[in-house]
């Protein structure tokens, strides 16, 4: 009985060695085919374009193609819930922001991923600053003259959202400044634009990116940024405390994810690429023109940073008065 014990351990240590040695040789090879990325909002939003950028020269240096995948809908639940449930091989990422990995947990009910247990940090890529945009026939062109005009006309206001920092900014927004606003929600950023510069909805909290080309065509009137203090990519527009709204600091973030359990070489390798990429001036610049403050940082730093967002991000959507829908 003895024996037939030992054979067993022995069998089941040379079956982990096995294991260990096909892992091995996977990260030793890899990539060796196609890389998807895939994305919780449309083509055309902030994180939809500096992914684009950034996976043009992740794919010259991992010497194979790089496939987007927009998976759109469900606050970026769709796009989260497909990358935790997929092979922890390295071929299939997430590259997502707040919305999924911070606010989710309190926005919705039934969430069908846990933003920390069913991901492998991979690499942080840097922030994307909002700001608020109205119609030009809203008669404000200033966020106090909004105020105003909102509290002199109750109800008449409503803004449109495309992802979790919009909704949140959109709530603290009416919850500081003492405003009735009708939220709009949107499955993504592009659409909810569309509306608001059609009049058919008063305003919206948009990342610098998506909104920017629109306010210098005049097709929209920009107010204030959502940071804390204003951002070097729209220097000429105040905080939003600036403005007079007090306890606002908003910012959307965006990180590269894997499901959970991705052997450690293939993190490494990716994050050191991501890192090389996002670290040279000229595309520090060019993400800079696509309204991104670009930075990067370890794995560990970004599961470390995530964890932080998440109590942040419970305390916003509490204190903002949002429940769980």
């Amino acid at each position: 009985m003895l024996s037939a014990l030992i054979r067993n351990l022995r069998a089941i240590a040379t079956a982990a060695l096995c294991l260990a040695g096909a892992s091995a040789a996977q990260a030793d090879n890899y990539p060796s085919r196609n890389i998807t990325l895939v994305l919780p909002f449309a083509a055309g939003s902030g994180t939809d374009t500096t992914t684009r950028l950034i996976s043009q020269h992740l794919s010259q240096a991992l010497g194979v193609g790089i496939v987007i995948e927009n998976k759109a809908g469900a606050n970026g639940m769709i796009a989260a819930t497909y990358v935790a449930r997929a092979a922890p091989d390295g071929y299939t990422l997430l590259v997502t922001t707040n919305t999924t990995h911070s606010a989710n947990p309190y926005l919705l009910k039934s969430l069908t991923y846990d933003p920390v247990k069913d991901f492998t940090p991979i690499a942080r890529t840097g922030d994307l600053p909002f700001m608020l945009v109205i119609h030009p026939e809203v008669p404000a062109k200033t966020v106090g003259e909004l105020i105003a005009y909102g509290k002199a006309n109750p109800g008449k206001l409503s803004y449109a959202s495309g992802s979790s920092s919009a909704i949140v900014s959109g709530a603290t927004f009416a919850h500081n400044a003492g405003l009735d606003l009708l939220h709009v929600p949107y499955k993504s950023s592009p659409p909810a634009l569309n509306d608001v510069m059609g009049g058919r909805v008063s305003m919206m909290f948009v990342d610098i990116l998506t909104g920017l080309p629109h306010v210098q065509g005049n097709a929209l009137r920009a107010l204030a940024v959502t940071t804390k203090d204003r951002s070097s990519l729209v220097p000429n527009l105040p905080s939003m405390q600036e403005a007079g709204v007090p306890d606002f600091d908003i910012s959307s973030w965006q990180g590269y994810f894997g499901p959970a359990g991705m052997p450690k070489e293939i993190v490494t390798r990716l994050n050191a690429e991501i890192r090389k990429i996002v670290e040279k001036p000229e595309i520090k610049a060019q993400l800079a023109t696509l309204g991104m403050d670009a930075f990067s940082g370890t794995p560990e730093q970004l599961g470390t940073f995530v964890n932080e967002q998440l109590v942040l991000w419970e305390k916003l959507i509490r204190e903002a008065g949002i429940e769980k829908q």
